[in-house]
């Protein structure tokens, strides 16, 4: 099994880079780990002279949209192995994750062994996916797109900004930070969003949201706070 020497860890919550740090030494003791808390410091490190093995990429990162910072850090290093940790783990997320060139995902409520083995598998020269993943099924490319514009422009400017970032894979402390608002008040918003498009789950919301272009049916307008 190849050994990496360096991995850059890709995330601005520190105690969730701790716990990646752990994982890593455990299954790599010798490897060096760095840390960026956003897509422009990310790129920062790598455009140094220092190579790195393998990138650990949140897709929730300060200034940046969906799967734009895998996009991104794609096209400018596209060797370098990109593992996705995210806290949606909806099989369609998966799915795109790996269209878009990553090199596996892994959840952010998996343990350490799975973290290390994800690892593993990687410098190995394979992918990595969750236990237990299977491809999404496609549904028909405009079956119930019309009611779900309708459902959309139920929601408020908030809701919809809040929606905007549950689809960035943000979590309610995290969404609570960037709207200046209190966690509570996220929630209520959330509990607004997922009575209004009719799913119970956030991940449900999520890839309903994705069905269609929403910022485009609703206009940018409508979606400001």
């Amino acid at each position: 099994m190849a050994v990496p020497a360096r991995i850059l860890i890709v995330d601005d919550h520190p105690l969730f880079v701790e716990a990646l740090q752990r994982a890593i030494v455990g299954a790599f003791p010798g490897t060096e780990t760095r840390e960026a808390i956003s897509i422009e410091a990310a790129k920062n490190v790598l455009d140094s002279k220092t190579p790195f093995d393998i990138v650990l990429l949140d897709l929730a990162l300060p200034g940046t949209r969906g799967f734009d910072g895998l996009l991104e850090l794609r096209k400018l290093h596209p060797s370098l192995p990109i593992i996705v940790v995210s806290a949606l783990e909806d099989p369609r997320i998966v799915q795109d994750v790996m269209r878009y060139g990553a090199a596996g995902f892994v959840s952010k409520s998996a343990d350490r062994s799975e973290i290390a083995a994800a690892l593993k598998t990687v410098m190995d020269g394979s992918v990595t996916l969750p236990k237990g993943y299977s491809p999404p099924e496609a549904p028909p490319a405009s079956e119930g797109h019309a009611d779900l514009v309708q459902r959309l422009k139920m929601l408020t400017p908030k809701q919809l900004s809040v929606l905007r970032m549950l689809r960035q894979g943000l979590l309610n402390k995290q969404i609570a930070h960037e709207l200046q608002i209190e966690e509570t008040t996220v929630k209520a918003h959330v509990s607004e969003i997922l009575r209004k498009l009719n799913v119970s789950s956030r991940t449900q919301a999520v890839i309903e949201a994705q069905k269609i272009d929403f910022e485009a049916v609703l206009g940018e307008s409508d979606g400001k706070i």
